[in-house]
């Protein structure tokens, strides 16, 4: 398959909880808005109300994904990973076997990462990473 890049976006962040959002299109800017909604609905369901981390709606080319993080242990990025067809984002199920990452979903991740280093491992500072977003981009 040739290369195309995807739009990376964010979301904002979840009212309630300390959860940031993004979403990868392929065909589109962004990802469905029913993927969007089952990740946020998936996100609230696995993780607990102490969890700080991230989600991924990422429609790609064949499946849909509903990608969620949490950070754990101080360092620890932890995952929840579903996959199903793009025309039924409710009927996305947990990923069994080797979990997977794409290039497109490791500029979240990436990003994150430097975030969660930056703001909360260096400088105890976690509104500051809860402020920090990934801006749009093409990847």
């Amino acid at each position: 398959m040739p290369y195309a890049p995807r739009t990376v976006s964010f979301l904002g962040h979840d009212p309630e909880r300390r959860l940031k959002h993004y979403s990868i299109g392929t065909d589109h800017p962004q990802a469905s808005p029913g993927l969007i909604a089952v990740t946020r609905r998936l996100a609230l369901e696995v993780l607990e109300p102490e969890d700080i981390g991230f989600t991924i709606a990422h429609d790609g080319v064949s499946s849909a994904m509903a990608l969620i993080y949490c950070w754990r242990a101080e360092n620890e990025l932890y995952s929840w990973l579903h996959a199903g067809p793009l025309d039924d984002p409710q009927a996305v199920v947990p990923i069994e076997g080797h979990e997977m990452t794409c290039v497109f979903e490791l500029e979240v991740i990436d990003f994150e990462r430097r975030a969660w280093i930056e703001h909360v491992l260096k400088d105890d500072d976690l509104d500051a990473y809860l402020a920090a977003a990934l801006a749009e981009v093409a990847v």
